[in-house]
């Protein structure tokens, strides 16, 4: 598993599943011993102190609820709730001609977008790399940023605030890593 499928199973991860779900004990262990920072490929080392500093799950879960859970949450995960966000069934529709297993749960959620972009890394298929650029610019990045500011502006923890700000800047940096080899490979095109 590579640096940029690592990024997202973890991200993804921490936005599509409740703080307290044991699923997500390792994680957080690794994110409260500090360990996390020792594997994280990018530079957020002040960010994930503050992470690590504010990671009691027990503490999180009624934060994770106002902001994402249920009709009246305050920051909607899902695409399909964003004027620019995607369409559930557009999502479903490409993950699904991708090979991408999915479960009953909304395929437009932003936490299930990332692990979606980590499955689709995984894989390695031959053109898992234009998967990759149309995950992020046709379903993540149009409305992921007025998510995470919503996140950042909601959430009444320094935990879900501070993610907010690690994730823009890692989605950012792996949309740019994008560029970067779609440059490489419109270089060798020619």
């Amino acid at each position: 598993m590579n640096e940029f499928s690592v990024i997202c199973r973890i991200l993804g991860s921490l936005y599509n599943r409740q703080p307290q779900d044991p699923l997500l004990v390792p994680l957080f262990t690794l994110l409260q011993s500090g360990k996390l920072q020792q594997h994280w490929p990018l530079e957020q080392d002040e960010l994930l102190t503050r992470l690590q500093e504010n990671s009691d799950p027990q503490l999180l879960a009624a934060d994770y609820n106002a902001l994402f859970v249920g009709s009246e949450c305050k920051v909607p995960p899902y695409g399909s709730q964003w004027p620019e966000g995607p369409q559930e069934a557009e999502v479903r529709a490409f993950l699904t001609s991708r090979g991408m297993p999915l479960g009953e749960g909304p395929a437009d959620h932003f936490g299930a977008l990332l692990l979606a972009s980590s499955w689709l890394e995984d894989q390695s298929e031959a053109d898992e790399f234009s998967a990759q650029v149309t995950l992020f610019d046709d379903f993540l990045m149009p409305w992921c940023g007025a998510f995470l500011g919503k996140v950042e502006a909601h959430a009444s923890t320094a935990f879900y605030r501070t993610l907010a700000a690690i994730s823009r800047e890692a989605v950012q940096a792996m949309r740019d890593e994008l560029a970067e080899l779609e440059e490489q490979q419109g270089g060798e095109a020619k």
